[in-house]
């Protein structure tokens, strides 16, 4: 007797390492739930589809391999949409497989009809996907899951979609080993050595780095690269963690949550841009204004298609992965020559004044009143808190709101690679479900979600699932009773803010504690502070409410 698509299926995928699979059941993929459990992969009940998906993104994330979510048909699928979106961005790799009741029924009535009779997923998921495609036989199964992992983990990696309907997952079929393609891309440009003239050059330059430098793990190399040309470091929001603050050569973020010291720096007459793993999204350089683009610009990226468009000048593209591509320009690097350092100049100059309000939120700047009334904590107390409380080992995810951009401005980093932050596809809630992901990938690494109430209420169930799972994940959510980054932003460019505040709002430590997670709901930093170091201790699922000032204004209102 031959074994079932399913079947096979689950043992390739524990074959591979994988062994967690986040979903939500249903009819459709039954047999392939069964057939995990078969096979020694772990199937983590999720909460919501979406929810599995973020969680399969940072466990993906997390192992620096394949991460699986499933969903059943119709809605099932649909709700993963988001997931692969999030997915996309991240460049993480992600197997999505959706069911479909049947396919020898199809063009018949169906309930969650997942063709074109229906809600048509695979056409659907093609937009947010690298790969999407359905299975209508079960030979078909080896072919097609080697297309799907190959386009998921090699180059421009990120999520890739299978619908594999009902009865094709019970089919028999021949058993076979696929290899999982090697997750560390190898592609190196033949360009780099045109990298070292500009280098060499380059009068005042900068070091801008992006979320692709999480994702290359390259954090060795571009601090070596800062520091053989002494080259001042900026960080995107989403590069945010690549580079440690106390860095003689950081200058901070810059962007929206970004530093005074680094929008001035930006504005006096930049020679060359070293950009590093970002298509430079309007998120990134919002206050950049044409007459203060660089005169050249070293672009480090996997994805050419931004290259160019976003910062109109000229570009020398370096294709490829940003650690092998650094390594190579380490291996082609002599003595170099000799020229003005960057903190020379710093130290001999004055630097004019620059308001920092003035510079990022150039919409206030009125009446100063920036920090509101000075009762409650305000988010930049509890960055400050994190910064000083939290281990070197710990990771930060954080979500996206007004809460992760006072993290790009205010929260420390002592170690590359402890802060993750999406400002691109931006899904509010989407960290949650990252973070309990990457507590199962990880269970020994302290995993903290930053996150806002705004973000909880979309997509706070999943702190059930990590309560359910042991993943002992420490949820501070920044509760001030509103959508905090659309509130500020209409109410200081429109005048007005409907439907941005909650009538009624989150009581977090409630919602936490009716979840099984241990609760805490904080006023001043003190009581943060003692909360956040009991629950490191404590090693459970924790959730930190802190009632944050409502009206302190968040680092947002350049973008308008």
């Amino acid at each position: 007797m031959k074994p079932s698509v399913a079947s096979v299926l689950a043992q390739q995928l524990k074959r591979w390492g994988v062994d967690h699979v986040f979903g939500v059941p249903g009819k459709a993929i039954v047999p392939l739930i069964l057939e995990l459990g078969n096979h020694g992969v772990k199937y983590v009940l999720s909460r919501h589809e979406a929810g599995a998906g973020f969680s399969a993104g940072g466990y993906a994330y997390m192992k620096r391999s394949l991460g699986v979510a499933l969903g059943t048909s119709g809605p099932g699928g649909t709700n993963l949409i988001t997931a692969a979106g999030q997915a996309k961005v991240y460049h993480v790799p992600l197997l999505i497989i959706t069911g479909h009741a049947s396919m020898r029924e199809t063009g018949k009535g169906l309930g969650q009809d997942s063709t074109f009779f229906g809600a048509d997923l695979v056409e659907m998921f093609r937009s947010v996907t690298l790969f999407s495609a359905r299975l209508e036989r079960g030979d078909m199964l080896r072919t097609y899951l080697a297309h799907a992992v190959e386009k998921a983990m090699t180059g421009v990696r990120g999520p890739v979609h299978l619908l594999i309907p009902r009865d094709v997952m019970l089919e028999e079929i021949e058993p076979f080993e696929l290899e999982l393609p090697d997750p560390t891309p190898h592609m190196v440009s033949d360009r780099v050595q045109e990298m070292l003239p500009l280098l060499n050059e380059a009068k005042r330059p900068v070091l801008f780095l992006g979320k692709g430098v999480h994702l290359s793990r390259a954090y060795e190399e571009v601090g070596w690269l800062a520091e053989r040309w002494d080259l001042p470091v900026m960080t995107t929001p989403g590069g945010k963690g690549s580079f440690p603050s106390r860095h003689p050569l950081s200058l901070g973020a810059y962007g929206l949550g970004g530093t005074p010291e680094a929008g001035e720096y930006m504005t006096s007459g930049i020679d060359l841009m070293v950009v590093v793993g970002t298509k430079l999204s309007d998120m990134s350089v919002p206050v950049l204004k044409p007459e203060q683009y660089p005169k050249n610009v070293i672009h480090l990226d996997v994805d050419p298609t931004f290259i160019g468009k976003s910062l109109p000048v000229p570009t020398l593209f370096i294709q490829g992965d940003a650690k092998a591509n650094l390594r190579k320009l380490m291996a082609l690097a002599g003595a170099g020559e000799e020229r003005p350092s960057y903190l020379e100049i710093a130290a001999a100059s004055e630097a004019k004044e620059i308001d920092s309000e003035e510079l990022l939120n150039p919409a206030i700047g009125q009446d100063g009143a920036h920090n509101g009334g000075g009762e409650q904590i305000t988010a930049k107390e509890v960055m400050e808190v994190l910064g000083r409380t939290l281990p070197d080992d710990a990771i930060v995810f954080g979500d996206d709101g007004s809460h992760s951009y006072h993290a790009l401005l205010h929260l420390e980093i002592r170690r590359p690679g402890s802060f993750l932050f999406d400002d691109v596809f931006a899904c509010m809630g989407h960290a949650i479900g990252y973070s309990v992901g990457a507590k199962i990938a990880a269970p020994q690494k302290p995993v903290i979600c930053l996150t806002g109430d705004g973000c909880t209420f979309m997509h706070g169930a999943e702190i059930s699932t990590a309560v359910n799972q042991g993943a002992a994940v420490i949820f501070v959510i920044l509760n001030n009773g509103r959508l905090d980054m659309v509130n500020k932003g209409m109410k200081y460019n429109l005048g007005r803010t409907d439907g941005t505040v909650f009538d009624i709002p989150m009581d977090a430590r409630k919602y936490a504690e009716a979840m099984g997670a241990e609760a805490y709901s904080c006023r001043t930093g003190a009581e943060f502070e003692d909360a956040l170091r009991q629950a490191l201790a404590e090693s459970v699922t924790a959730v930190i409410e802190v009632l944050v000032d409502p009206e302190e204004i968040p680092p947002t209102m350049a973008r308008g």
